[in-house]
């Protein structure tokens, strides 16, 4: 059985998030947006899942006052189907409880109904759409948000 281990992002762990991202998304995020979130943003939380000691996965998120935004979470393609998403999204709502957030909230491709599925799992409802909200081609994003307090 492999082993998983959640923990938070260090600098070192930034070229292999950036590979998970690169696999994941056809936007990917620049090195600098990831060191600049990791090393200087007060507000930013970053974890990353290893199975066996791999990368495999990453989860960010903002928590201002009392409010938590999900950044972005993604698990490699190859790892995806093994619930990992899930336990990488439970840990970070487990970590936003424990700072006292009250809602958290997140947007999701209105055609990514696998993760709107998973994230209905945890209490997210829709809550809106942010038209032309990704810049790769201009696809709408539904606002999920959950009460957790």
């Amino acid at each position: 059985m492999a082993q998983l281990v959640i923990r938070k992002m260090e600098l070192d762990d930034i070229d292999n998030v950036m590979q998970v991202d690169a696999a994941s998304f056809s936007s990917p995020w620049p090195k600098d947006v990831f060191q600049q979130e990791v090393s200087s943003n007060q507000h930013a939380h970053y974890f990353v899942a290893l199975v066996d000691g791999m990368l495999i996965g990453y989860v960010g998120l903002w928590i201002v006052m009392d409010d938590a935004q999900i950044t972005n979470i993604a698990v490699h393609p190859d790892y995806r189907g093994n619930n990992l998403g899930e336990k990488l999204f439970q840990y970070a709502c487990q970590f936003a409880i424990k700072m006292m957030v009250k809602r958290l909230s997140l947007e999701v491709r209105v055609s990514n109904t696998v993760a709107q599925n998973m994230y209905r799992k945890f209490g997210l409802v829709p809550g809106g759409i942010r038209k032309n909200y990704y810049t790769d081609d201009g696809e709408d994003a539904v606002i999920m948000w959950v009460n957790l307090s």
